[in-house]
């Protein structure tokens, strides 16, 4: 196909790939101006009798038809450069073969992205999931299902870095329906392995099948796991993922995406989009925030109301000449401007109103009214910065970006604008160019210890450490009070092992900063690593007395009671744990190992089901659960709870040896001898085992013992000898 030219005008450069049912290949237009590209989708069925070339151009006319029909509404609804789903150009056949001809999108696929290891945060999740579902809401509109979500088949465009859709599963829509058209399956499963559900594997798709592809890809993004490395739910096939550091109510609306039955899940884009936005998108009680300053000092202007000002009316300026100067009186609602005839004393009057709305932290009014000025003046530097801050304010980083490498293009020596862009490329973890903005609003500016300790969080968070040291202290010599770099110094020594100077940089935000809940916190889990229990149990219980939900510490100070067999005030703690964090699994075991160390079995037992309903698959809380039960006598219940715990873990010796307890005091005692031998085979020097083995042993009475006693005259009820 290399240089061939298709119907006169597509000539084929190179190709994309391909597989048994058809090829990709990149084109060039001949008959446009600069022969741009595109992407050639060749479709080939693998028989060319009429019946089926016949259904192959009716399946093939169809899915040409809603390609565009997507694509081309996309275009009504959003300016060119907004697009997220790639026009269909044209469609065609040619010598029994079917081609689409698709715009070409040059960027990455996600898969880019989703590196093995790497965790996101739930922030970067949850703007990943607000931007796709976008996309995938006008999708299901027209009652599209892609079929086929997956990381490969949603790119991240180079233009403008925003994600875009592909691949509608048009094309193994199309040929598997051909190839089996012999055998009449016309809905066959299409996807990809590990982000299919089960009603597409069954040949069913829903549009909550994309749900679900989109689900896994968040999974996959917060744990740093592939699909096929995901636990399921041994009773329900539910998947069961780590929630560590994502909020209670983002992990539930993940767990609503990815359910097993269809049904249970959000029935389309449009439902999860809903509840995503209805999430705080703050940042954890451990994050740091970075509040950009305004731009220039804030101008005091005279409100009448709090409305926000309403685009100038041109109809009310009366315009007044004397002695060559122009008067321009403009009354608005609310608002009452004195300009003149020029146009950036508009733009600057607004600028100044929008920088107040900024200052009161209304951020959207803010933005609409920079966004006024710069329509009035393009070349107006300080409100395109000015509408930077505001849409990173409000997390739309990409936006931001893009407004502020406008401002830097009108004025290169924009300091603000260096530091907002620094600021933003950091929340977008393109850190090396992050550093190199930092350092540009540094060569302008030398003396500002918030872009060093930005810029030493951006070294630490790419593993150059002694460098963040370097700028964390370079911080605190500028502005020695500044608590946040001390802070960040004492997490970052806590990672490289050296406790006591983290406890060090601990103390001197601390002694800046008495209430501040996390520096008391990370001395804790300092203090905690160099064993000094009562201490670090100091520094938790400061931590909670300041934030009283605070629910990490809470957690922490539990732990540390524990260590120190201070079980009624560790369940104390473990309470307010889960009071604030009721989905907090760790929390509800240790509360259940509490209660069952101070010998409150049936409220232990409580606990661990509290635990096991959470995560399912947790060996520990059904082996603790059982230990509870069977200090209540419970037996039976209690080896159910054993089986569990092997079921899910077959090499636990402890939960076999216990199961065999369980046994022999039901006088069971050949399951007894089946469960000590288990716990036996696994830890062969396991001595409680063996000598419960024997024990059991000496207790089993067989028929053949039975038979000797009865031909020596002695008969007896093997079970009161027992």
């Amino acid at each position: 196909m290399l240089g061939n030219t298709l119907v006169g005008r597509y000539q084929i450069i190179s190709n994309l790939g391909g597989g048994g049912f058809g090829e990709t290949y990149i084109a060039c237009d001949t008959q446009l101006p600069g022969t741009p590209q595109c992407v050639v989708k060749k479709l080939k069925p693998q028989s060319n009798d009429p019946e089926t070339l016949q259904t192959a151009r009716r399946l093939f006319n169809t899915e040409a038809q809603v390609l565009y029909q997507l694509g081309n509404c996309d275009r009504q609804s959003l300016t060119a450069s907004m697009c997220r789903i790639p026009q269909l150009l044209a469609y065609f056949e040619e010598n029994q073969e079917f081609y689409l001809v698709q715009e070409f999108i040059e960027g990455n696929d996600l898969s880019n992205e989703l590196i093995p290891g790497k965790v996101f945060s739930q922030e970067e999740v949850i703007l990943f999931l607000q931007e796709i579902l976008e996309i995938l809401e006008f999708v299901h509109q027209k009652q599209v299902i892609h079929r086929d979500i997956n990381p490969r088949n949603i790119l991240r465009r180079k233009l403008d870095n925003k994600l875009v859709l592909i691949d509608f599963g048009a094309v193994k829509q199309i040929t598997t329906n051909i190839v089996n058209y012999q055998s009449q399956k016309f809905t066959v499963a299409i996807g990809t392995p590990g982000y299919i559900p089960s009603e597409q594997a069954m040949g069913n798709p829903k549009l909550s099948s994309d749900i679900y592809g989109i689900g896994i890809i968040a999974i996959q993004a917060l744990t740093g796991l592939s699909p096929e490395q995901f636990e399921h739910d041994i009773d329900t096939n539910e998947i069961t993922w780590q929630q560590a550091n994502v909020t209670p109510e983002f992990a539930k609306i993940i767990d609503k995406m990815v359910q097993y039955d269809f049904r249970d899940r959000f029935p389309s884009a449009r439902e999860a989009l809903q509840a995503l936005k209805g999430l705080s998108l703050s940042n954890s009680s451990s994050s740091v925030t970075i509040a950009l300053a305004p731009a220039s000092p804030l101008v005091p202007v005279n409100f009448k109301s709090k409305s926000p000002a309403k685009p100038i009316n041109k109809r009310a300026i009366a315009i007044k000449s004397f002695t060559g100067i122009a008067l321009i009186g403009v009354i608005t609602t609310g608002v009452f401007f004195v300009l003149d005839a020029i146009k950036s004393t508009n733009s600057a009057e607004l600028y100044k109103q929008a920088n107040t709305l900024y200052d009161l932290q209304r951020y959207q009014e803010a933005l609409n009214t920079y966004e006024q000025a710069v329509e009035i003046r393009g070349d107006y530097a300080d409100a395109w910065n000015g509408k930077g801050k505001a849409l990173y304010e409000l997390k739309k980083y990409q936006d931001a970006l893009i407004a502020y490498d406008k401002s830097i293009q009108l004025n290169p020596t924009f300091f603000d604008a260096w530091r907002g862009r620094g600021f933003t490329l950091a929340k977008l973890h393109r850190y090396n160019e992050a550093i190199s903005s930092y350092d540009k609003a540094l060569g302008i500016q030398e003396k500002d210890a918030e872009i060093w300790n930005a810029k030493g969080e951006v070294f630490s968070k790419i593993q150059r450490y002694d460098d963040a040291i370097k700028s964390y202290d370079k911080a605190v010599d500028l502005k020695s009070d500044y608590t946040l770099p001390w802070y960040n110094k004492g997490q970052l020594l806590h990672t490289l092992k050296r406790y006591d100077d983290a406890i060090k940089s601990y103390d001197r935000a601390i002694e800046y900063q008495p209430s501040y809940e996390n520096a008391w916190y990370g001395k804790g889990n300092a203090l905690v690593n160099l064993q000094r229990y009562q201490d670090a149990y100091n520094a938790y219980d400061k931590a909670v007395q300041i934030k009283p939900d605070f629910s990490s510490a809470w957690f922490s100070r539990g732990n540390v009671l524990l260590k120190m067999s201070r079980y009624p005030e560790a369940i104390d703690s473990f309470n307010e744990v889960v009071k604030y964090s009721p989905n907090n699994y760790q929390a509800w075991y240790s509360l259940g190992w509490s209660l069952h160390q101070v010998q409150r079995y049936q409220e232990a037992v409580d606990s661990f089901n509290k635990a096991t309903g959470i995560k399912r698959n947790a060996y520990q809380a059904w082996y603790s659960r059982g230990n509870s039960l069977y200090n209540l006598k419970r037996y039976d219940e209690a080896i159910s709870s054993y089986n569990r715990a092997v079921r899910y873990k077959p090499d636990h010796y402890e939960s076999w040896y216990s199961r065999g307890n369980a046994f022999l005091n039901l006088q069971r005692f050949q399951d007894a001898i089946t469960s000590y031998e288990k716990a036996i085979k696994i830890k062969p020097d396991y001595q409680q085992a063996i000598n419960a083995l024997n024990q059991a042993k000496s207790k089993l009475v067989t028929p053949k013992d039975i038979i000797k006693k009865e031909d020596s005259g002695v008969t007896s009820n093997p079970q009161n000898n027992a």
